[in-house]
């Protein structure tokens, strides 16, 4: 399984972006992708995941209103559209799969340990 974020840049605070994640080799039906963000010195903060079970979605209380996670299946890619965003939301972001949680997990279904596969960030710059 292969996962390679595309997308960031720099943009002003208020501004938005569109994250992409596009993955291979997946063999499973059901999995979840989550979109992290790590900043040094901090945990990787789980933002928003999507179960391709049944379509549901979740969101970090920190991002939620504001970014919205979508999967595409016919170009084996999730995306992260990320409006009005602020100073806070400057990080490295990454894609990653679970075949581990059920969409009803609500306490592990943004933590970065439940997810197995992890593609290669893309670094977001908001400034103020």
């Amino acid at each position: 399984v292969q996962l390679q974020a595309f997308g960031g840049g720099l943009v002003q605070s208020g501004g938005s972006l569109r994250l992409s994640c596009v993955t291979s080799g997946i063999v499973w039906d059901n999995y979840a992708i989550g979109w992290f963000r790590q900043v040094p010195g901090k945990e990787r903060e789980g933002l928003a995941c999507i179960f391709t079970r049944d379509g549901s979605t979740f969101y970090a209380d920190s991002v939620k209103g504001r970014f919205t996670i979508s999967l595409d299946n016919a170009k084996n890619t999730a995306s992260l559209q990320m409006n009005n965003l602020k100073p806070d939301d400057t990080g490295v972001y990454s894609c990653a799969i679970t075949i581990r949680l059920a969409s009803s997990y609500a306490h592990r279904r943004l933590r970065h340990y439940e997810y197995d596969y992890w593609g290669q960030g893309t670094l977001v710059t908001v400034s103020s």
